[in-house]
């Protein structure tokens, strides 16, 4: 007899990911098999987002594609928290749960699939892993739910609640053993990674035998020890984030930061509740490139925020002229159901809020355009993700690119036969566009 099979749809951010592995991961120890389409599966699950107006409607209009492809459909996730928004549209969803609800939807996966799975615990391994969405080389590592911030913009804590960090040693544990199932890049990720340990006041655990506390730069440290690449993802910009670049300069974790700024003008990161707002963060990045040159900083901004003016967002480009960062994502803001922002005055109109968009992408193209330059005729080591189809072309990242949100590094005229993804490759870059570098192969390194 086949064990019953569950379909999963899994939407959303890297933290939601992590989710959807996570009951991926149940689901397999526990002998369901995960079905490759509706069809196949005794029902579905469906892990939403509801962060703002265009997830949302991707989210229902995933819903609406199990319903009709399958019928019998579960859905959790941060969407899940307004049930009463996803039984207007699909009454008939078998179960609905909110974000990170492991068990409810393991508990409502054995209501609905009464078949109990034939489950061999001796044939049946898990990895110690788990079951991964991610290409074997690279995985998430979130370390945290939640947020006790309230930006005005943002949901998250009603969806998500407030900060709760996971043990250090729970994390570190996870850690290594994806290190041992041969991931060579952890990307560390949270609502607010910097806050780690704060809600446990940095509580003392263990890991390996040695005691580590639950807090920011103490677990850097030794994640910096399991000698693969440690990527930071969220950070914001407080004080204590000084010392972790001193690890970045000394080569125990990559020196990138993946920092939220949002905005500059001082004005408009009041109106948007931000933390930290008053920090002088020009001052802050002078210190660290002084402290650790190769840094790599990336962000993301919002433009045409309720209330902001020419003023406003012209101080945002002179801000970022000065930042000089390198990878930086813009959005226009949208008004996100049970916002408060959305009650504050002058909002922007469309129009506007297009058309600066299209100057501050002007100003940043620049931006990375001209830093990119800069890498041409430099060696760096980069991780393969994959490769070009017709061509003789590694697609691979280096220490300053993120995975699908950051640019790539094309090694051309290499022998496939030879390189596989996750293998790490010396190379000396001879080109650059915008985004994207180019280079040629010099060696495959060992390790």
């Amino acid at each position: 007899m086949k064990s019953p099979k569950v379909g999963f749809v899994s939407l959303g951010c890297p933290k939601a990911l992590v989710d959807s592995e996570r009951i991926l991961t149940q689901l397999k120890t526990e002998g369901y098999d995960v079905a490759s389409d509706y069809d196949g599966a005794d029902l579905v699950v469906v892990n939403t987002c509801g962060f703002i107006e265009s997830a949302v409607q991707e989210s229902l209009d995933a819903i609406g594609e199990a319903m009709s492809s399958n019928g019998r459909v579960i859905v959790t996730g941060c969407l899940g928290k307004d049930e009463d928004k996803i039984r207007q549209m699909h009454p008939n969803v078998l179960k609905v749960t909110g974000p990170a609800a492991y068990q409810d939807v393991m508990e409502a996966v054995r209501e609905y699939v009464p078949e109990k799975p034939k489950h061999n615990p001796f044939i049946d391994l898990v990895p110690d892993h788990g079951i991964r969405l991610t290409p074997k080389h690279y995985a998430y590592l979130k370390i945290s739910e939640g947020c006790n911030h309230r930006c005005t913009f943002c949901i998250i804590p009603s969806m998500r609640g407030d900060l709760v960090s996971r043990p250090v040693g729970s994390v570190l544990n996870e850690a290594q053993a994806l290190k041992k199932a041969g991931v060579k890049e952890v990307l560390v990720i949270s609502q607010d990674t910097s806050a780690y340990g704060v809600d446990t006041k940095y509580k003392l655990d263990f890991w390996n035998g040695q005691p580590v506390k639950t807090k920011f730069y103490d677990m850097c440290e030794a994640l910096g020890q399991l000698g693969i690449w440690v990527r930071l993802h969220y950070v914001y910009p407080y004080p204590h984030v000084d010392a972790v670049i001193d690890l970045m300069a000394q080569g125990k974790i990559l020196p990138y930061l993946d920092i939220p700024f949002q905005h500059a003008s001082p004005r408009i990161l009041k109106l948007m509740k931000r933390p930290a707002h008053s920090e002088n963060t020009l001052d802050r990045l002078k210190v660290w490139r002084e402290k650790c040159p190769d840094l790599v900083l990336r962000s993301t901004f919002v433009v045409g925020f309720p209330g902001e003016t020419e003023e406003d967002f012209q101080m945002l480009l002179d801000w970022l002229q000065e930042a000089q960062l390198d990878r930086v994502g813009c959005f226009t803001y949208s008004p996100v159901e049970g916002a408060t922002a959305n009650d504050l005055p002058d909002h922007v109109p469309e129009e506007v809020k297009q058309e600066r968009y299209e100057r501050f992408m002007e100003v940043q193209q620049a931006i990375s355009a001209a830093k990119l330059q800069k890498r041409i005729g430099q060696t760096m080591t980069v991780l393969v993700d994959d490769f070009e189809e017709e061509f003789p072309v590694a697609v691979a990242r280096s220490y300053a690119d993120a995975p699908e949100i950051d640019g790539n590094v094309f090694v051309e005229d290499i022998d496939k036969s030879q390189i596989k993804a996750g293998d790490l490759l010396e190379v000396e870059i001879t080109d650059a566009d915008e985004y994207d570098l180019f280079a040629k192969l010099i060696r495959i390194k060992t390790a």
